[in-house]
Protein backbone atom coordinates (compact mmCIF):
# COMPACT_ATOMS: atom_id res chain seq x y z
CA UNK A 1 0.00 0.00 0.00
CA UNK A 2 1.30 3.14 -0.78
CA UNK A 3 1.88 6.38 1.77
CA UNK A 4 -0.05 9.35 1.52
CA UNK A 5 2.38 11.94 0.68
CA UNK A 6 1.75 14.50 3.79
CA UNK A 7 2.57 12.10 5.99
CA UNK A 8 5.90 10.60 5.13
CA UNK A 9 8.26 12.15 6.62
CA UNK A 10 6.51 11.68 9.48
CA UNK A 11 6.30 7.79 9.19
CA UNK A 12 9.84 7.96 8.32
CA UNK A 13 10.93 9.67 11.05
CA UNK A 14 8.90 7.72 13.44
CA UNK A 15 10.20 4.66 12.28
CA UNK A 16 14.13 5.61 12.33
CA UNK A 17 13.15 6.93 15.84
CA UNK A 18 11.90 3.82 17.32
CA UNK A 19 14.49 1.79 16.01
CA UNK A 20 17.04 3.85 17.81
CA UNK A 21 15.06 4.10 20.85
CA UNK A 22 14.26 0.52 20.91
CA UNK A 23 16.97 -1.85 18.98
CA UNK A 24 16.11 -5.37 18.63
CA UNK A 25 12.66 -5.20 20.92
CA UNK A 26 11.21 -3.30 17.70
CA UNK A 27 8.81 -6.09 16.36
CA UNK A 28 6.60 -4.41 14.05
CA UNK A 29 5.05 -0.61 13.21
CA UNK A 30 1.52 -0.71 11.59
CA UNK A 31 -0.59 2.41 10.79
CA UNK A 32 -4.35 1.93 10.16
CA UNK A 33 -6.98 4.03 10.20
CA UNK A 34 -7.88 7.54 7.89
CA UNK A 35 -4.36 7.02 6.91
CA UNK A 36 -4.81 4.06 5.18
CA UNK A 37 -7.50 3.98 3.01
CA UNK A 38 -7.12 6.94 -0.12
CA UNK A 39 -10.49 7.99 -0.33
CA UNK A 40 -9.88 9.82 3.02
CA UNK A 41 -9.73 13.54 2.21
CA UNK A 42 -8.59 14.58 5.95
CA UNK A 43 -6.11 12.83 8.12
CA UNK A 44 -7.35 14.32 12.43
CA UNK A 45 -4.71 11.99 13.45
CA UNK A 46 -2.19 9.14 12.89
CA UNK A 47 -3.82 5.65 14.30
CA UNK A 48 -0.60 3.40 14.58
CA UNK A 49 0.54 -0.01 16.73
CA UNK A 50 3.72 -0.65 17.79
CA UNK A 51 4.79 -4.13 18.57
CA UNK A 52 7.25 -5.25 21.00
CA UNK A 53 8.99 -8.32 22.01
CA UNK A 54 9.72 -7.25 25.81
CA UNK A 55 8.40 -5.20 28.23
CA UNK A 56 9.60 -1.31 28.02
CA UNK A 57 12.23 -0.13 30.50
CA UNK A 58 12.13 3.10 32.35
CA UNK A 59 14.89 4.65 29.87
CA UNK A 60 13.25 3.60 26.73
CA UNK A 61 9.84 4.99 28.08
CA UNK A 62 11.74 8.19 28.51
CA UNK A 63 13.11 7.85 24.75
CA UNK A 64 10.15 7.19 23.36
CA UNK A 65 8.08 9.91 25.06
CA UNK A 66 11.06 12.21 23.61
CA UNK A 67 10.31 11.00 20.23
CA UNK A 68 6.92 12.16 20.41
CA UNK A 69 7.66 15.46 21.66
CA UNK A 70 10.50 15.65 18.80
CA UNK A 71 8.27 14.53 15.81
CA UNK A 72 5.08 17.10 17.50
CA UNK A 73 7.55 19.98 16.42
CA UNK A 74 8.96 19.05 13.70
CA UNK A 75 6.12 17.69 11.90
CA UNK A 76 2.87 19.84 12.83
CA UNK A 77 0.35 19.48 12.63
CA UNK A 78 -0.02 15.58 12.41
CA UNK A 79 3.00 15.03 14.88
CA UNK A 80 1.23 15.80 17.64
CA UNK A 81 -1.91 13.35 16.72
CA UNK A 82 -0.45 10.25 16.61
CA UNK A 83 -2.71 7.85 18.48
CA UNK A 84 -0.95 4.66 19.12
CA UNK A 85 -0.67 1.86 21.09
CA UNK A 86 2.77 -0.13 21.85
CA UNK A 87 1.45 -3.91 22.59
CA UNK A 88 3.66 -6.72 23.75
CA UNK A 89 4.05 -9.17 20.92
CA UNK A 90 2.74 -12.11 23.15
CA UNK A 91 -0.34 -10.21 23.94
CA UNK A 92 -1.12 -9.09 20.49
CA UNK A 93 -1.08 -12.54 19.63
CA UNK A 94 -4.60 -12.88 21.43
CA UNK A 95 -7.84 -11.89 21.17
CA UNK A 96 -7.96 -10.34 24.48
CA UNK A 97 -7.33 -6.52 24.66
CA UNK A 98 -3.57 -6.17 24.84
CA UNK A 99 -2.33 -3.59 27.73
CA UNK A 100 -0.37 -0.03 26.63
CA UNK A 101 3.03 -0.59 27.87
CA UNK A 102 3.47 3.67 28.13
CA UNK A 103 0.21 3.59 29.83
CA UNK A 104 -1.00 0.39 31.47
CA UNK A 105 -3.98 1.97 32.48
CA UNK A 106 -5.43 1.91 28.95
CA UNK A 107 -6.53 -1.08 26.54
CA UNK A 108 -7.16 -0.99 23.10
CA UNK A 109 -11.23 -1.65 23.67
CA UNK A 110 -11.84 -1.35 19.36
CA UNK A 111 -8.92 -4.40 19.38
CA UNK A 112 -10.88 -6.72 17.20
CA UNK A 113 -12.01 -3.77 14.45
CA UNK A 114 -8.08 -3.01 14.67
CA UNK A 115 -7.49 -6.66 14.26
CA UNK A 116 -9.96 -6.65 11.20
CA UNK A 117 -8.64 -3.78 9.50
CA UNK A 118 -4.70 -5.30 9.70
CA UNK A 119 -5.21 -8.52 8.38
CA UNK A 120 -7.33 -7.36 5.82
CA UNK A 121 -3.87 -5.42 4.49
CA UNK A 122 -5.58 -1.87 5.32
CA UNK A 123 -2.85 -0.62 7.22
CA UNK A 124 1.16 1.35 6.03
CA UNK A 125 3.81 -1.43 7.28
CA UNK A 126 6.65 1.04 8.38
CA UNK A 127 8.02 -1.94 10.19
CA UNK A 128 7.59 -6.05 10.76
CA UNK A 129 6.22 -8.76 9.15
CA UNK A 130 2.63 -9.19 7.26
CA UNK A 131 0.07 -8.15 10.09
CA UNK A 132 -1.55 -11.82 9.58
CA UNK A 133 1.32 -13.07 11.23
CA UNK A 134 1.18 -11.11 14.10
CA UNK A 135 -2.68 -10.62 14.76
CA UNK A 136 -4.81 -13.66 15.22
CA UNK A 137 -8.42 -13.71 12.78
CA UNK A 138 -11.53 -12.61 13.81
CA UNK A 139 -14.81 -14.08 14.48
CA UNK A 140 -17.78 -11.46 13.94
CA UNK A 141 -19.09 -11.91 17.71
CA UNK A 142 -15.93 -10.29 18.57
CA UNK A 143 -16.80 -7.55 16.11
CA UNK A 144 -20.09 -7.39 16.70
CA UNK A 145 -19.47 -6.74 20.48
CA UNK A 146 -16.65 -3.94 19.59
CA UNK A 147 -19.51 -2.31 17.13
CA UNK A 148 -21.47 -1.76 20.22
CA UNK A 149 -18.98 -0.63 22.31
CA UNK A 150 -18.53 1.94 19.39
CA UNK A 151 -22.23 3.03 19.32
CA UNK A 152 -21.95 3.28 23.22
CA UNK A 153 -18.92 5.77 22.57
CA UNK A 154 -21.58 7.47 20.08
CA UNK A 155 -24.25 8.07 22.80
CA UNK A 156 -21.72 9.74 25.00
CA UNK A 157 -20.19 12.16 22.90
CA UNK A 158 -22.87 13.44 20.99
CA UNK A 159 -22.52 16.66 22.03
CA UNK A 160 -18.84 16.92 22.02
CA UNK A 161 -17.65 15.99 18.73
CA UNK A 162 -21.15 15.64 16.92
CA UNK A 163 -18.99 15.59 13.63
CA UNK A 164 -17.37 12.42 14.25
CA UNK A 165 -20.34 10.98 15.98
CA UNK A 166 -22.20 11.56 13.30
CA UNK A 167 -19.63 9.97 10.43
CA UNK A 168 -19.49 6.94 12.84
CA UNK A 169 -22.95 6.14 13.11
CA UNK A 170 -22.78 6.05 9.05
CA UNK A 171 -19.83 3.36 9.42
CA UNK A 172 -21.96 1.65 12.16
CA UNK A 173 -25.12 1.19 9.91
CA UNK A 174 -22.90 0.41 7.18
CA UNK A 175 -20.98 -2.36 9.33
CA UNK A 176 -24.07 -3.90 11.13
CA UNK A 177 -26.07 -3.89 7.58
CA UNK A 178 -23.00 -5.80 5.28
CA UNK A 179 -21.17 -7.21 8.13
CA UNK A 180 -18.36 -5.41 6.51
CA UNK A 181 -15.82 -3.15 8.82
CA UNK A 182 -12.96 -2.66 7.15
CA UNK A 183 -14.59 0.59 5.89
CA UNK A 184 -13.33 4.37 5.49
CA UNK A 185 -15.91 6.93 7.35
CA UNK A 186 -15.57 8.53 3.77
CA UNK A 187 -16.47 5.80 2.34
CA UNK A 188 -19.48 4.93 4.72
CA UNK A 189 -20.33 8.81 4.71
CA UNK A 190 -21.02 8.36 0.66
CA UNK A 191 -23.19 4.87 1.31
CA UNK A 192 -25.33 6.58 3.70
CA UNK A 193 -25.74 9.65 1.80
CA UNK A 194 -27.11 7.43 -0.80
CA UNK A 195 -28.93 5.08 1.09
CA UNK A 196 -31.09 7.29 3.49
CA UNK A 197 -30.85 11.14 1.50
CA UNK A 198 -32.88 12.53 3.97
CA UNK A 199 -30.21 12.73 5.97
CA UNK A 200 -27.55 13.72 3.30
CA UNK A 201 -27.28 17.61 4.60
CA UNK A 202 -26.41 16.51 8.09
CA UNK A 203 -23.82 14.18 6.45
CA UNK A 204 -22.48 16.56 4.29
CA UNK A 205 -22.16 19.02 7.15
CA UNK A 206 -20.44 16.38 9.22
CA UNK A 207 -17.57 15.70 6.44
CA UNK A 208 -17.26 19.19 6.25
CA UNK A 209 -17.04 20.18 9.98
CA UNK A 210 -14.23 17.00 10.40
CA UNK A 211 -12.43 18.09 7.82
CA UNK A 212 -12.09 21.76 9.75
CA UNK A 213 -14.09 23.75 7.00
CA UNK A 214 -18.10 24.03 9.02
CA UNK A 215 -20.08 27.04 8.56
CA UNK A 216 -21.62 28.56 11.45
CA UNK A 217 -24.64 27.39 10.40
CA UNK A 218 -23.46 23.69 9.50
CA UNK A 219 -22.57 23.64 13.36
CA UNK A 220 -26.04 25.09 14.26
CA UNK A 221 -27.23 22.22 11.81
CA UNK A 222 -25.46 19.42 13.83
CA UNK A 223 -25.22 20.51 17.09
CA UNK A 224 -29.55 20.68 17.01
CA UNK A 225 -29.77 17.46 14.47
CA UNK A 226 -26.85 14.66 15.93
CA UNK A 227 -29.52 13.12 18.45
CA UNK A 228 -32.05 12.71 15.87
CA UNK A 229 -29.54 11.02 13.57
CA UNK A 230 -28.00 8.94 16.54
CA UNK A 231 -32.10 7.52 16.85
CA UNK A 232 -32.35 6.96 13.32
CA UNK A 233 -29.31 5.37 13.61
CA UNK A 234 -30.24 3.03 16.47
CA UNK A 235 -33.84 2.00 14.91
CA UNK A 236 -31.53 1.31 11.68
CA UNK A 237 -29.51 -1.05 13.21
CA UNK A 238 -32.34 -2.43 15.50
CA UNK A 239 -33.72 -3.27 12.25
CA UNK A 240 -31.32 -4.95 10.70
CA UNK A 241 -30.04 -6.93 14.04
CA UNK A 242 -34.14 -8.28 14.51
CA UNK A 243 -34.05 -9.15 10.49
CA UNK A 244 -30.36 -11.08 11.35
CA UNK A 245 -32.67 -12.52 14.14
CA UNK A 246 -35.53 -13.58 11.85
CA UNK A 247 -33.26 -15.26 9.43
CA UNK A 248 -31.02 -17.35 12.19
CA UNK A 249 -34.32 -18.44 13.62
CA UNK A 250 -35.27 -19.48 10.22
CA UNK A 251 -32.25 -21.17 9.29
CA UNK A 252 -32.61 -23.00 12.29
CA UNK A 253 -35.52 -24.39 12.00
CA UNK A 254 -34.51 -25.59 8.39
CA UNK A 255 -31.73 -27.92 10.08
CA UNK A 256 -34.50 -29.33 12.21
CA UNK A 257 -37.42 -29.37 9.22
CA UNK A 258 -37.22 -33.32 7.50
CA UNK A 259 -35.72 -32.76 4.07
CA UNK A 260 -37.86 -32.13 1.49
CA UNK A 261 -38.50 -34.80 -1.51
CA UNK A 262 -35.19 -35.22 -3.16
CA UNK A 263 -36.98 -36.54 -6.41
CA UNK A 264 -39.50 -32.96 -6.23
CA UNK A 265 -38.38 -30.97 -9.14
CA UNK A 266 -37.50 -27.23 -8.16
CA UNK A 267 -39.75 -24.20 -9.39
CA UNK A 268 -36.86 -21.65 -9.13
Amino acid sequence: MRFPEDIQGLCQALREGLRAALGDKLYGIYVYGAAAFAESEFTGDIDFHVILTEALTDAERRAINELHDALARDFPPLGAELDGYYILLEEAQHTSPPVHQLQPDITDESWALHREHMRAGRCLILHGPEPKQVYPPVTWAELESALWGELRYVQAHLDKYPDYCILNLCRLMYSFQTRDVVVSKAAAAEWAGSAFPQWRKHIEAAKRSYAGQATAEDRQWMNSEARRFFRFACERIGRVMTEEGHQTRQMASAHTTPMANPTATSSR
